[in-house]
């Protein structure tokens, strides 16, 4: 199977001109997505003084600045913005890119940014409730086919409400992030367009994506209608000296991390293949490698573009 890569920023602390020059490396070096994350502030916290740029802006500006990869963010909390404004906001970043952009939605889990801007931090069965409303209020108002869009449910309402442009895409997808097997991956089955799951090693994200078959049987769902895809964080060098030093980084960010995620790129290119191939195998339709803050290793990722992604049937483009 052919398995395509991305670049995902999972906090955007910048420095700004970082981030630019990462968006615009994705688009020449034959990735062929690039997403942001959904924070107001440091996430995940490790001292909460680092800088976070905003993600619909960010977006907005890695549209302009691009010219190939799709556009998304991984993903929108559902509970930070009203879907019918992050519809119109999406169209417009979907015109601004020639109709590269994705819709990424999930239900939120930093309570302590929650409890920061004053953002109700419900039980995760709300959220849950509120993320399948937010998706099908977002289908029916990026619907070029509805005029006005009617919804009435217990958390989101649409009143003969108009998305006017609509997007350029036919249909804009949606992707549903997370890995809960009871209402996540249900959810992913009834509503997405695609599927990601961060952080998790191969062997676990073959299990969730077993579990999202087995919803999409239940659901009456062509499982082949839903992209999969998998971040993993990037923590290579391009030779031994380059992947210690990235080791360090990795040791600061995760070294405590209690959850055990285990979905990390570690070593150098050639030390990663065969996790990468594990994700292939796996039915990883899409790998994200996926940074913090800047500034990034340069060498590392030339070396990750050069040596890894033509051995996965990927090219620069011309």
């Amino acid at each position: 199977m052919t398995m395509t890569f991305g670049i995902h920023v999972g906090h955007l602390g910048g420095p700004l001109p970082e981030l630019r020059r990462l968006w615009q490396f994705a688009d020449r070096a034959g990735f062929d997505w690039f997403s942001v994350s959904d924070h107001f502030q440091e996430s995940p916290p490790q001292g909460g003084d680092l800088d976070c740029f905003e993600s619909t802006a960010t977006m907005t500006a890695a549209a302009l600045e691009t010219r190939r990869v799709r556009i998304g963010c991984l993903v929108y909390c559902i509970n930070y913005r009203n879907p019918g404004v992050l519809a119109a906001t999406l169209t417009t970043i979907d015109h601004l890119s020639g109709g590269r952009v994705e819709c990424g939605l999930g239900a939120g889990w930093h309570e302590g940014e929650y409890r920061a801007f004053g953002i109700p931090f419900e039980r995760i069965g709300v959220r849950e409730d509120m993320l399948e409303e937010a998706a099908q209020v977002m289908r029916a108002l990026f619907d070029p086919a509805r005029k006005v869009a009617d919804f009435t449910g217990t958390h989101f309402r649409l009143v003969e409400a108009r998305n006017n442009p609509k997007p350029l895409q036919s249909r804009v997808r949606i992707w549903i992030g997370g890995g809960g097997e009871k209402r996540t991956l249900r959810a992913v089955a009834r509503y997405a367009d695609g599927w990601n799951a961060p952080y998790l090693d191969p062997e676990a994200w073959a299990a969730k994506n077993a579990v999202l078959d087995e919803w999409c049987a239940r659901e009456g769902r062509d499982p082949r209608a839903v992209i999969r895809s998998a971040n993993v964080s990037f923590y290579l060098g391009a030779d031994a000296a380059g992947a210690a030093r990235a080791e360090a980084v990795y040791q600061q960010h995760w070294g405590r991390d209690a959850r055990g995620r285990r979905g990390h790129l570690r070593g150098t290119p050639a030390q990663a293949m065969d996790m990468i191939a594990g994700f292939r195998d796996a039915g990883c339709q899409r790998l994200n490698i996926a940074f913090r803050q800047g500034p990034y290793d340069w060498q590392a990722l030339e070396a990750f573009a050069e040596q890894v992604l033509p051995v996965f049937g990927v090219r620069r483009p011309e």
